[in-house]
């Protein structure tokens, strides 16, 4: 059993690595996702007794690695990019979110009796991650306190609801499109074909963005286009990691004085912190926190125990189905009230759902060009909002009593 400190680190750091390495060399491991690979090797190492259950490692990695994590990833957001998504796609976005809410709502009222506990903590995380992403998840996760068992349990069901909607999002404007109108431009929307769209967070020569893949180009396009290679310097990294532990420490200062989750103080430093034109020019954010964020995940496999993962039940399966389910019959049905057209609406729900990156992979695959740029920048406004919706949907539904 390895229980040295160093060698955990490392441990942590190679199975990490490994998922990154195996989802951006098989196609196999692209459809399960690199994440829920982390956490079933970690799953793995810890059931077969092979590490140790605790060590003051876990508690740095779930702690400050975690928290800059958060910080990193919403440094990728600038939220001047949003005009470029368009007055539309920011609409129906916002249903998105409402719908997902409502989801989570209705879920935690028909099956929160299955989780007498922690109904409203999985209220709140699967409003944060179908609302922004992974990113979400971990942290409203974090905050309202949810088990690790529950936490991989959860998981492994938002990784299956994400992969189907993905097939829903791909198939419904097919059968649908009849009853949507017709897709008008923007002036605001970007008219170039998707080759030159950038992405947000991956740096290029003028450090503001790398053009996406054509959709065929095997040789150069990435598992996750936010994965890209960046040139990351010296200064750049040493300023980040500056930024993140001030950020950190002023959000810890700031709850201590006037309450509330420190989360949400770190959330709003941060989006706050990426809207300084300094701070814009610092290229890697987006993939250190990427990195962090896995990190986690690995030491959440460990934690996990398969007892205590059955003793969650088929029942967070049904959970996380019914807030899909109602979000995609309230985005799809609000947005055709709104007259907006099937193509904008199914890019916003996978960018809810799945976050900016299969926002992209959708509209790649569709065709739909100009809405690739449109569906990163609402799926990165995703990580703005999630952890204020995730968290304010927890409070609500635990105020129930």
């Amino acid at each position: 059993m390895i229980t040295d400190p160093l060698a955990l680190a490392a441990l942590i750091c190679g199975v990490t690595g490994l998922g990154f390495w195996l989802e951006d060399r098989f196609l196999w491991a692209r459809s399960v996702g690199a994440s829920l690979l982390i956490i079933f090797f970690g799953a793995v190492l810890s059931n077969l007794d092979l590490v140790a259950a605790e060590s003051p490692v876990y508690g740095v990695v779930s702690g400050p690695v975690t928290s800059l994590a958060i910080v990193w990833l919403l440094l990728a957001v600038d939220l001047r990019e949003l005009k470029a998504a368009g007055p539309r796609m920011l609409l129906a976005f916002a249903v998105a979110v409402l719908a997902t809410c409502v989801g989570a709502v209705s879920a935690a009222a028909a099956l929160g009796h299955a989780f007498p506990d922690d109904g409203w903590r999985l209220a709140g995380v699967m409003t944060g991650t179908y609302a922004g992403g992974g990113l979400n998840f971990v942290a409203v996760g974090r905050e309202v306190g949810l088990t690790d068992s529950l936490f991989v349990a959860a998981t492994a069901s938002d990784n299956v609801m994400t992969a189907i909607w993905i097939g829903a999002t791909l198939m419904l404007p097919l059968w649908l499109r009849r009853f949507y109108p017709e897709r008008k431009r923007s002036k605001s929307e970007p008219t170039e074909a998707l080759t030159p769209t950038l992405v947000p967070g991956a740096p290029s020569r003028n450090g503001r963005g790398r053009p996406l893949p054509s959709p065929g180009d095997r040789s150069t396009e990435p598992a996750n286009p936010f994965l890209a290679h960046v040139l990351l310097k010296p200064v750049d990294f040493l300023a980040l990691l500056a930024l993140g532990f001030g950020l950190i420490l002023a959000a810890d200062a700031l709850g201590d004085i006037l309450g509330g989750p420190s989360v949400l103080w770190l959330t709003t430093l941060a989006l706050i912190a990426a809207q300084v034109p300094v701070v814009r020019t610092l290229s890697g954010s987006m993939q250190l926190g990427l990195i962090a964020l896995n990190l986690f995940f690995v030491v959440i496999g460990i934690g996990s125990r398969i007892a205590e993962i059955l003793k969650v039940g088929i029942e967070i399966f049904y959970f996380t189905a019914l807030v899909v389910i109602v979000h995609g019959i309230l985005t799809y049905g609000l947005c055709r009230l709104l007259k907006l057209d099937i193509e904008t609406t199914s890019v916003a729900s996978q960018a809810a759902v799945g976050g900016p990156s299969t926002a992209i992979a959708l509209a790649a695959a569709r065709g739909w060009r100009e809405l690739a740029l449109p569906g990163a920048l609402v799926g990165l406004l995703g990580y703005a909002v999630g952890n204020y919706a995730g968290l304010a949907i927890a409070a609500w539904v635990r105020s129930w009593g």
